[in-house]
């Protein structure tokens, strides 16, 4: 085999989906705000669909939001399609759950009528 310029494409080496709990897939959702907008930012997250709780925390992000959907499409449509569009989000960064401990999750999903 020739040498290669660098690694393989992406495309088919990888498939994974993401772990989904009653049909829910859980994603932490890190967001870098502008200073002055913290609050009021936290506050226009939690009302976004999809998101089901927004913190406001100290750390390297500003704003942690827990979002659950059904659907990988519907979790990267809240991100840049709905959590980008706010005034005063600078960056993102996104964590999907790949398995829940939590019993809360397991209320969730009956909430949701997903089971």
């Amino acid at each position: 085999m020739p040498p290669s310029d660098g690694p393989p494409p992406l495309e088919g080496r990888y498939r994974w989906r993401a772990a989904t709990v009653g049909g829910v897939v859980t994603a932490f959702v890190l967001i870098d705000a502008e200073p002055a907008r913290v609050g009021q930012l936290a506050q226009e997250v939690a009302a976004v669909e999809g998101v089901a709780e927004a913190y406001s925390v100290a750390g390297p992000a500003d704003i942690v939001a827990v979002v659950r959907v059904r659907q990988m499409e519907e979790l990267a449509e809240v991100v840049t399609g709905r959590l980008h569009s706010l005034a005063g989000v600078t960056d993102t960064r996104t964590l999907v759950a790949f398995r829940s401990y939590s019993r809360k999750d397991l209320e969730t999903i009956w909430e949701l009528g997903a089971v």
